[in-house]
């Protein structure tokens, strides 16, 4: 069994910065990690998404250039380092680790983490 415990959330300003962190334990083949995030009245939705071997990265156009995704797979830990934060990033983030299918679909995934909240102001 997979356990994914996601930290780094908070309240920042907009234009500010925060990195979260997505610690897995337990056994996993999966290929991928990647976070996801839900707004306010909105579905959850697809952010970023990386290869645990080759380290490959992808991202939703809307984080493109402000959000880095990373791994450490010695620690089997992923970041997300958020940078230039706009009001419309706050939301509940989520990391998840693949399952099969294409990386972008929620119902790739088949464990999730419990979330940790990013709240921008103004």
């Amino acid at each position: 069994q997979v356990q994914l415990v996601e930290s780094g959330g908070g309240a920042v300003q907009a234009g500010g910065s925060l990195r979260l962190s997505c610690a897995a334990s337990g056994r996993t083949s999966s290929s991928f990690a990647g976070w996801f995030r839900r707004a306010p009245g909105k579905e959850r939705e697809f952010v970023a998404a990386i290869w645990w071997s080759g380290g490959r990265t992808y991202y939703a156009d809307s984080v493109k250039a402000r959000f880095t995704i990373s791994r450490d797979n010695a620690q089997n830990t992923v970041y997300l380092q958020m940078n230039s934060l706009k009001l419309d990033d706050t939301a509940v983030y989520y990391c998840a680790f693949h399952s099969s299918g294409t990386i972008y679909d929620i119902s790739s995934y088949n464990y999730w983490g419990q979330g940790t909240q990013v709240t921008v102001s103004s």
